[in-house]
Parts: C-alpha cells; structure tokens; sequence
C-alpha cells in the first residue's frame, strides 16, 4: 500500500529482456536505499514492483508481462524518469490517499495550461473508468495522489503546483503523453456494495440505497 506522495525521482538507468517481461534497472539513489530490502514493494509511477536486486544506489525490479501490457512501464527507455515510492509502514504520514499500486488502466495527459501561480492540467481516463472519478475525490496518476477539480465524462482536470511538477515526472508530460492511472479504492468497493444490491453471497442482504437512507445517510 502506498500514498500518492513521491518520495524520489529515479532515472532508468538499463532494461534487459526476461522471458515476456523485463528487468528494469533505476538509479534510485534519492529514495534512500539503505532503509530498502528485497522483497520489498516499491511503486514506480504508480505501479507496485518488487525489489529483486540492490548493488550500489541501483535497484532492480522484474516486471511481468502483464504489468508491461496494462501499465506505461513497456514505454521507458533509458533515462526515463519516473517516481519512486515506498510501500507505507504504520509510522508513515497519510498525506495523500490510499493507493494500491495496481493500475486500472493507462490514462492520457490532454492539456496543461497556466492558471496563476499553477498549472491546469486535463487528463483522460480509459473506457470504464470514469464512473469512478468524482469532485474534490482523489486519484492516482502516473503514481502521484491528486485532488479532481471538475469531470466531464472520461476527462478530469487538476491543479498542479510548482512543487509537484518539480518533484515528480509529471512536469516532463505533455499532451498526448500516456499516464498510468488508479482510481479511488473507496469508490470500487462502494460500486461492487451499491451495483446489485446484495451481498458476496447474492442473498439480497447487502448495502443498498434504502438502507443507507434509513441509516441516516444521503438525505430524503
């Protein structure tokens, strides 16, 4: 589990073939390696991998096949740069959202423009994603916890300030450019509680809009 909060931007530093997948190597100096140990998770944009190796201030992660096909890892090169995180422990500040580290889907970065002393910035999400981004909710992108502004069917719009474009990749992307996206995990649960009205087991006994209003929430 992780926060959305960038803690270091690592470079790609070597790719290597693995069977279907791939070994990616970082410089991942700023993230602290000391305090990492193998088989520890990392995110990397946003994407949860497994430590595999450590020589120097370079760890290397192996990633699956699956993980090149549904995430934008199959796109690095050498010298991409990409945020780093570590998996949260009970003493880690709560400074985002929770995040999983499993992408839903690989979003698009569809405008940047200046808005006084930050940046508006539009992105777009797969088909079947957008019911699960809301107003003022939260939203990982490309790794980095962000707060929706306004939504307009597959498409959201942030701000971003100048901290978070220099401390993160974010402020290399420009329009056109593929982001890995994970939704709220909060939402998922609520639509797999709200969407037949019955519980695991089908027995009709499950969270559902009436009950909610009779426990108080959502109004009349």
């Amino acid at each position: 589990m992780f926060t959305g909060i960038v803690e270091a931007q690592g470079r790609v530093v070597a790719l290597e073939g693995r069977g279907g997948g791939r070994a990616l190597w970082l410089d991942a100096a700023g993230l602290g390696l000391a305090q990492v140990q193998l088989g520890d998770s990392i995110a990397v944009d946003g994407a949860c991998l497994t430590v595999a190796a450590i020589e120097g201030e370079r760890l290397r992660a192996d990633v699956s096949d699956e993980t090149l096909r549904c995430t934008t890892l199959d796109g690095l090169r050498s010298g991409s740069r990409v945020n780093l995180e570590r998996a949260v422990t009970p003493a880690t500040p709560l400074g985002g959202h929770l995040v999983t580290g499993h992408v839903d889907g690989v979003g698009e970065v569809v405008a940047r423009e200046p808005a006084g002393g930050s940046e508006r910035w539009r992105f777009r999400v797969p088909e079947g994603l957008g019911r699960y981004v809301a107003v003022k909710g939260s939203i990982a992108v490309a790794g980095v916890s962000l707060t929706v502004n306004a939504v307009a069917g597959r498409a959201f719009e942030v701000n971003l300030i100048p901290h978070t474009l220099e401390a993160t990749s974010l402020g290399e992307r420009r329009a056109g450019d593929p982001v890995n996206i994970e939704v709220d995990l909060v939402a998922r649960y609520v639509e797999r509680l709200l969407s037949a009205g019955t519980d695991a087991d089908g027995d009709g006994s499950g969270l559902t809009l009436e009950r909610l209003r009779q426990a108080g929430f959502g109004g009349g």
